[in-house]
Parts: structure tokens; C-alpha cells; sequence
């Protein structure tokens, strides 16, 4: 599984917490969020959702951890974004739960409220817990089928009630877009000039 970091400026100083979280995970993470505070472009949770629904839209990673202060602005922001399944995740009770029912591919953090001390390892545990699980497996088993449906219809919902990638990016503020692509290491990670969408490719490089 590739992962991807993503967190923005409120949360600079807990990036390396979140990398030594998730070392030895055995998957492969990239780094895009902020990993210092004061970094230019300065991205806010405005920037980073709109991040993390570009990155799962193209299939360039597979799953996001990102954060903000509380999580919850990241959390509604990523959530704006068709296919983009998220949850806010608190404890280590929280990432194996998520993972079992909801079989998401998105999680929010929060990097600042509550967090104290041991609060690198608190997100050590809930790393470990996150990726114990099959994903979708159901919680408890019993509940694997109708746990399933609920997924497949949330999926189904997502696309029925969003627009189309090229059509959100061809409607946002451009200061956003072009802070998110403009941000060090993020356009290659994105591959633009590969995409297979070709109507994404297109807004993307205007």
C-alpha cells in the first residue's frame, strides 16, 4: 500500500511524529504535507483535502493519513471530494474499528488538541491498529455483509452526488489550486502529464 502524509500548517511540527509512527509499517509513505511551520506556500486544510481527493481520485496512493489542529477541518474538507472516504480518528480503538466497518481510505488526525505527552505514541498504536485489520472485514463478523452494502451504496452515493474532478477544479479559486501544485515535491508525486483523465489532465496544466 502507498501512503500518502498529509498535513498542513497548524500540525508542521508533528509531521516527523507521523513519519516515526509509521515506520516500520512495511508500507510505502510519501510525504506531502507541511514539515515545518512557516513554509511557503503555507497550506491550509483548504489545501491539503483538496491534496488528498487529487492523490486518491488518480490512484497515486492508496490510502491518506492527514490532520489538522482538531482534525475535524481536514476531515470536512478531504470529504468534499468524490471517492474519498474519511474518519476521524482519536485512538487506537477508533483506526481498528474504522478500518474493519468502514474499509476507508482516508484518516484525520488531531495533532494539536488533546495532544500531549506520549502523543507520538498514541499515534504509533493507532497506526499498528489501523493496518492490523483486513480492510471491510467487519466488526463483528456477523456484520460483514450488511457492513459491505452499506459501503458499496456509500461508494455509489459519493459519485451520484459529486461533479466530476475536471469540473471541481475547473470551479475552485485558482490560488488554491495552484498553492497545492506549486507546493515543493506535490506535482511530481502527481504525475500530472500521465494522468489517464485526460479532461483533469487538461484543467490541471491550464
Amino acid at each position: 500500500m502507498k501512503i500518502a502524509i498529509i498535513n498542513e500548517t497548524s500540525s508542521a511540527d508533528k509531521n516527523k511524529d507521523i513519519l516515526k509512527g509509521l515506520e516500520g509499517s512495511r508500507h510505502e509513505v510519501v510525504n506531502c504535507g507541511m514539515k515545518e511551520k512557516g513554509g511557503n506556500p503555507e497550506l491550509q486544510y483548504i489545501h491539503t483535502g483538496l491534496m488528498a481527493g487529487l492523490l486518491l481520485y488518480t490512484k497515486r496512493v492508496d490510502f491518506v493519513v492527514g490532520g489538522c489542529g482538531t482534525g475535524q477541518g481536514f476531515l470536512n474538507s478531504a470529504m468534499q471530494f468524490p471517492g474519498v472516504f474519511c474518519g476521524h480518528i482519536v485512538s487506537p480503538l477508533d483506526a481498528w474499528l474504522f478500518t474493519q466497518i468502514n474499509g476507508g481510505n482516508c484518516i484525520s488526525l488531531a495533532l494539536n488538541e488533546g495532544y500531549g505527552w506520549a502523543g507520538d505514541v498514541n499515534l504509533r498504536f493507532i497506526f499498528e491498529r489501523l493496518f492490523s485489520v483486513e480492510s471491510g472485514c467487519g466488526y463483528p463478523l456477523e456484520r460483514k455483509i450488511p457492513q459491505g452494502r452499506s459501503r458499496d451504496m456509500l461508494s455509489g452515493i459519493s459519485q451520484l452526488v459529486h461533479k466530476t474532478f475536471s469540473e471541481i477544479i475547473s470551479v475552485l479559486p485558482p490560488a488554491v489550486i495552484q498553492s497545492v501544485l506549486d507546493y515543493p515535491g506535490f506535482s511530481e508525486i502527481l504525475e500530472i502529464p500521465s494522468l489517464d483523465d485526460q479532461k483533469l489532465k487538461k484543467v490541471l496544466t491550464r
